[in-house]
């Protein structure tokens, strides 16, 4: 891959995965939107089925992510050879992985959906529909790999275009199952199953023959199942710490949104709305903290830790400022989008107060995002771990129970909580960012090259 030594600018390598994570996130509410159409019970009982499905789809984060860093890490380290290896043990691994949970999700889809006390009534639509797509969960793993791949290779537009392409075919295909244009057959949620399972399998095959068209046939296809102790443990211990993290993250939201249930259905409401818009804000900190990276990846495979220094504090001072003049933006129009989901004026009321709140919330969010991924990208992988799970539960858990319950302040104390965890969280970042600490912690030694 010859290509990819050109050198790559943060905006280049930026706005192709906010494209792409934008498009992922319409992907996954596209069946439920057109759903919507067809039967609440079937909204009610793909939304249950997605809820295990995307705690599962963490679990394959664990070796794209290790594969992202460690590719980018011997690229900047000048060990291409290194990089195709270790680019085939994360496809093979996370292949082994996925088709393991995927059969687990196929046998025991009713079991792990009575644990979410499902309703009878919902039952059999939920169970179809984890069955097709939770059986083809492992071709989600093996796209989420070779993206991270393709992303790390310099290629970040590429995985861009084929989520396009798996979310217009998605679209048509719910369309024909759901409305039965032209005399096909109403399918429901069985059709729509199917419909997010081709298109999936669609992405993979054009990622797969991009990756061949892209490394020249360099990369070394023929030892995909032939591992290195080294490659797999540093997937491994890259991988694992961060996403204990995102698993205890997930945790940690579900515990708030107890706290949240209990203060009515209102309030239940309004936090999802607001968080679905917010979710719109944050994408623009998860694209820079992605693109970052890669650079600080490549830096630091070759040896060049004042750039990969000076590399994170700019991208956090840019996510900043982005993300707090959208949550500016998104606050001046918070009547009209929250208008979009509902006219009920109590639901609108406490929701431009949250939206305002969001203004001091996402710069915050900044701070975690870029520097625990740049940290991460310096295999400093631990450390995040350990602050990230002490505050979000000793900070964002205990502060939420206190303000929004016991002070009675409902969802105004929720974000409180959410706000102090974020910016606390961002301060121990950034003084380990400062500290260089991370600087020896590379899991890639860069080659000793006299003359270029």
């Amino acid at each position: 891959m010859e290509k990819t030594e050109k050198k790559l600018s943060l905006f280049a390598l930026t706005w192709p995965i906010f494209i792409e994570i934008l498009l992922h996130m319409l992907m996954g509410n596209a069946d439920t939107l057109m759903l919507s159409q067809y039967s609440d019970n079937s909204v009610a009982a793909v939304g249950v089925s997605n809820q295990i499905l995307s705690f599962v789809i963490v679990m394959f984060g664990f070796v794209a992510g290790g594969a992202a860093i460690l590719v980018a890490q011997n690229i900047g380290a000048e060990r291409p050879l290194d990089a195709g290896k270790v680019a085939m043990t994360s496809i093979s691994l996370n292949l082994l992985i996925s088709l393991s949970l995927s059969l687990v999700l196929v046998i025991f889809s009713k079991q792990a959906l009575s644990l979410m006390d499902i309703p009878n009534e919902l039952m059999d639509e939920a169970s179809t529909y984890m069955g097709v797509v939770g059986g083809f969960m492992f071709i989600q793993a093996l796209i989420m790999t070779i993206s991270a791949i393709l992303r790390s290779y310099g290629f970040t537009k590429d995985p861009m275009f084929v989520t396009i392409g798996m979310n217009i075919i998605n679209v048509i295909g719910n369309y024909f199952v759901i409305f039965g244009p032209f005399g096909f057959p109403v399918l429901g949620v069985e059709g729509v199953a199917y419909s997010t399972a081709i298109s999936r399998l669609l992405g993979f095959i054009a990622l797969i023959i991009i990756l061949i068209i892209r490394s020249e046939r360099q990369l070394p296809f023929k030892s995909i199942f032939k591992y290195r102790k080294s490659d797999v443990m540093g997937l491994l211990r890259i991988g694992v710490p961060a996403g204990g993290e995102q698993l205890s993250y997930n945790a940690s939201q579900m515990i708030i949104t107890y706290f949240i249930a209990q203060m009515g259905t209102i309030a239940l409401t309004t936090k999802v709305y607001v968080q679905n818009i917010g979710m719109f804000i944050m994408l623009f900190s998860v694209a820079i903290s992605q693109g970052s990276q890669i650079l600080i990846g490549r830096y630091i495979g070759a040896g060049e830790i004042d750039n990969a220094y000076v590399r994170g504090i700019k991208s956090l001072k840019i996510s900043i400022i982005i993300s707090t003049i959208a949550a500016i933006i998104v606050y001046t129009f918070s009547k009209p989008l929250l208008g979009i989901f509902t006219d009920d004026s109590s639901i609108l009321e406490k929701g431009v107060m949250l939206l305002m709140m969001t203004i001091m919330l996402e710069p915050g969010r900044a701070f975690n995002l870029v520097l625990i991924n740049s940290l991460r990208a310096a295999s400093d992988v631990k450390f995040p771990v350990y602050i990230g799970i002490a505050i979000m539960w000793g900070v964002g858990v205990t502060f939420a129970w206190f303000f929004g319950i016991f002070l009675g302040l409902g969802l105004i104390g929720i974000w409180i909580a959410f706000i102090a965890d974020e910016w606390i969280r961002g301060f121990f970042m950034l003084k380990r960012w400062n500290s260089r600490a991370w600087a020896t912690k590379s899991f890639v030694k860069q080659k000793n090259v006299v003359n270029e």
